[in-house]
């Protein structure tokens, strides 16, 4: 008899400009079991949306340089990928949930990392 292939763990896409905060939104996401993408601002995680399709979720900060910044990437993934699911997070701002596009959720910084492990989990389930 074959072997079956391990399943492949869900993909995350982490978009944060600050090396730092990225890499610890990394580690975050794949020590709850994920598989991570990584890019430094939203016009980079467009081309990478644009080339792969195992992406589910996307966790974003809000704050970034570039053509557009975390809100605006949620609103175009949401338009262009709705499929994908959203976490969109930040340091200086609150968010409402009238805030956010649909498949959306806020976390501020810093996260706790119990929560933000059970929603990438939640997600990753739909």
């Amino acid at each position: 008899m074959g072997q079956s292939a391990p399943p492949r763990m869900p993909v995350v896409l982490v978009v944060e400009d600050e090396p730092l905060q990225r890499m610890m939104a990394a580690d975050l996401v794949e020590d709850a079991g994920f598989d991570v993408v990584q890019a430094w601002g939203a016009d980079e995680a467009i081309r990478i949306l644009e080339t792969r399709s195992d992406i589910r979720i996307v966790f974003t900060d809000v704050d970034m340089p570039g053509s557009m910044d975390g809100l605006k990437l949620a609103a175009s993934v949401q338009d262009r990928w709705p499929p994908i699911q959203i976490i969109v997070t930040s340091g200086y701002f609150r968010l409402a949930d009238i805030d956010l596009p649909p498949h959306s959720v806020f976390f501020s910084k810093p996260y706790q990392h119990e929560k933000l492990t059970a929603q990438l989990r939640k997600m990753a389930a739909v």
